[in-house]
């Protein structure tokens, strides 16, 4: 699975829970909630203040390790 900026983050915890380090890290610290769940890439970094390109290179990175 390649992770773009409208993945919803619920599935790529679920495929990928060693992510969530990468979630937390960008300030978002409540990946139980079920409305952070449903939101895209792109929607929760809007929120957070940070480049949603940069966050799904990491991720990407990460999991094709």
């Amino acid at each position: 699975m390649e992770i773009t900026k409208d993945t919803i983050i619920g599935d790529i915890l679920d495929m990928a829970p060693s992510t969530a380090p990468f979630f937390l890290e960008m300030g978002m610290h409540c990946l139980g909630c079920p409305a952070s769940r449903g939101e895209s890439i792109e929607q929760a970094c809007a929120v957070h203040g940070v480049s949603a390109d940069e966050l799904v290179e990491k991720l990407n990175a990460h999991i094709s390790q």
